[in-house]
């Protein structure tokens, strides 16, 4: 857990496992090419696939204080309860393998009952096979291809107290703003970490989110299409302020 979250800064964990879902993301067609280039970077790890794992071993034992945390499930909206929207891309025991520091899986709640119970039984194998290895687990709650509104904001932070009883040992949740952080943070007592979501405003923003939802509670970001989506001389000066951010205006929580 102190390989992903560390006691002096909030976590600053750059995500480049999108084609496992969609594909040739834009600006992301050769991942570990990005890494490459946000390694020198002030960040504290990376959000990755296996495939990416494997090709950038090198790299990474090079650069052995950065986290990695493994993407081991995918989600494809489909109307097969039977089988759920989601499957396993790896396992825990592949993780255990692969060397990686923690294991994050997706917790999509607008689908039928059928495949909560999938999602939810998928779940709690996981958190059950990742303690038995030491290696804790994150969960996200989402809602599929939904846009976000107050609705849906309200609905996600239901979820996450879904996660928390399942045993996420960390909670991913895109920014619901710094009161529902804080709320969120208080009453689950775990930690909790923002993701950045689709690119969207302008790089001050995404700054000024970052800043609040640390200054809430949230013990670290995951942010990366509204980083390496942008030009690279103004995603790297995002990344230096955002790196200030995580140190000046963090409180361990956990």
């Amino acid at each position: 857990m102190n390989r992903v979250l560390r006691d002096d800064r909030a976590a600053l964990i750059v995500p480049i496992d999108h084609g496992l879902v969609w594909g040739r993301v834009e600006a992301l067609e050769a991942p570990v090419q990005v890494m490459r280039r946000y390694i020198p970077m002030d960040i504290t790890g990376f959000m990755v696939s296996t495939g990416i794992v494997k090709q950038s071993e090198v790299e990474m034992a090079k650069n052995s204080h950065l986290a990695r945390v493994l993407a081991i499930d995918a989600f494809w909206p489909t109307s097969a309860p039977e089988t759920g929207t989601g499957c396993m891309a790896a396992t825990v025991e592949d993780a255990a393998r692969l060397g990686v520091d923690c294991v994050k899986m997706l917790l999509p709640w607008n689908v039928p009952d059928d495949e909560k119970i999938n999602y939810c039984r998928r779940i709690g194998k996981v958190i059950g096979d990742a303690g038995r290895w030491g290696i804790p687990t994150m969960l996200e709650p989402v809602f599929l291809n939904t846009p976000r509104s107050p609705e849906i904001i309200a609905a996600e932070m239901e979820v996450a107290r879904v996660c928390y009883d399942l045993g996420a040992d960390i909670i991913k949740i895109t920014f619901p703003g710094p009161d529902a952080t804080n709320m969120l943070c208080n009453e689950l007592d775990i930690p909790i970490v923002v993701a950045g979501g689709p690119l969207s405003g302008d790089a001050a923003s995404t700054v000024s989110d970052i800043r609040l939802a640390i200054e809430a509670g949230a013990q670290g970001v995951v942010v990366g299409r509204k980083i390496w989506q942008r030009p690279q001389a103004e995603a790297a000066d995002m990344m230096a302020e955002i790196a200030e951010i995580t140190r000046a205006s963090f409180t361990r929580r956990w």
